[in-house]
């Protein structure tokens, strides 16, 4: 009995093996000269296959953040609405649900950048891992921020503008049309894109996230303040990744291109907070949320490694107690940064801690 003939199967996998080949070669041809030698960027046949892990900081990176999932379901919204009918005041309403429709567009921004541009660009399999991740992460901080409107404003059409807030709100309008328009930008470099989205998470949201961790000041609010410490601890791990993947390329923009960048992005967080949306409806000082903002903003510039432009202290005293690496509090049952158990086990975490966060001092 003659053996069945393998000719077909290897043709098969030939042809496979040319339609990738030419895929890679086509890639490659697309690229900017300057990132055709970028080992996180240069067509890699071995994309489809993880071990042998060969990027450990970004693997790392990784299971830091399947470490810490977790879900809308997790937070408890039912004392929320006392506080919100109660002891809130109309303007103090106003502002927490336009901060909220801008977190329910930001994070749908943030993922399409993701599936458009990042995970398309990025050919090394342990950061599109943290990709994959990320995006399922934000799909819980957009259901989570949805969840807060939904619970919070009873009346459908003022729900409704402000799910759709991107078209109805010129102010969120502005911050959404700076995030956009990386994503379509087809002159930027992967690095100065790289900047500007890490300047999205860890600038645009950082004055947000200090406006509802006041409430927290105040003992309001208890669900969304915690919803808000797991969301924050997120977006500082997420800042902490793209500098991280900024500081592994070997062609990045000069100093003064990344500090124009995150530069721009401080104006706009600033206009949106102390004019637009102003602070001051929820009893705050403008000039020092502006502040604050220039103190992120150093930090970030000092992760890119830039110097600092603003050199300025951190204005907010309450933020100092609001670290991200977790402490109880009266309203949680648990620390907001928890990690699944055993998943960082095993590995070889790096034991400093140089992570971007909202609050810690220099």
């Amino acid at each position: 009995m003659t053996a069945p003939s393998t000719e077909p199967q290897q043709s098969k996998s030939h042809e496979a093996d040319l339609q990738i080949a030419a895929g890679l070669a086509s890639k490659l041809s697309e690229m900017r000269v300057s990132e055709q030698d970028e080992p996180l960027l240069r067509p890699n046949p071995r994309r489809f296959v993880l071990f042998p892990i060969k990027f450990h900081e970004v693997w790392q990176m990784y299971k830091k953040a399947e470490a810490s999932f977790w879900t809308a379901e997790e937070v408890d919204l039912s004392k929320d609405m006392h506080d919100w009918d109660n002891k809130l005041s109309d303007d103090e309403r106003y502002f927490i649900s336009h901060i909220l429709a801008f977190f329910a567009a930001s994070d749908g921004i943030v993922n399409e950048n993701l599936l458009e541009r990042f995970s398309n660009e990025v050919q090394i399999p342990e950061a599109r891992c943290f990709y994959g991740f990320q995006i399922m992460i934000e799909n819980v901080h957009s259901e989570m921020y949805s969840l807060l409107i939904d619970t919070y404003v009873k009346e459908p059409s003022q729900r409704d503008h402000l799910f759709d807030a991107i078209d109805t709100i010129p102010c969120i309008r502005k911050k959404a049309a700076w995030a956009m328009k990386w994503i379509s930008d087809s002159n930027s470099t992967f690095a100065e894109r790289l900047v500007a989205f890490a300047a999205v998470e860890g600038i645009f949201f950082s004055g947000s996230f200090a406006s509802i961790f006041w409430l927290k000041k105040r003992g309001l609010m208890p669900g969304l303040t915690f919803s808000n410490e797991l969301i924050s601890r997120d977006e500082g791990l997420h800042t902490d990744f793209a500098c991280l993947l900024f500081s592994l390329l070997r062609n990045r923009p000069d100093k003064a291109r990344v500090q124009a960048i995150i530069v721009e992005a401080v104006a706009i967080e600033q206009e949106f907070l102390t004019d637009a949306l102003p602070v001051k409806l929820i009893g705050m000082n403008a000039t020092l949320m502006k502040q604050y903002i220039e103190f992120v903003a150093d930090r970030l510039l000092v992760a890119l490694g830039n110097d600092k432009y603003f050199k300025v202290e951190n204005p907010f005293d309450f933020m100092d107690l609001i670290s991200l690496q977790g402490k109880t509090n009266f309203f949680e049952k648990r620390v907001s940064d928890y990690q699944k158990a055993g998943v960082m086990s095993g590995t070889n975490a790096d034991k400093t801690n140089n992570s971007f966060t909202l609050d810690a001092d220099f």
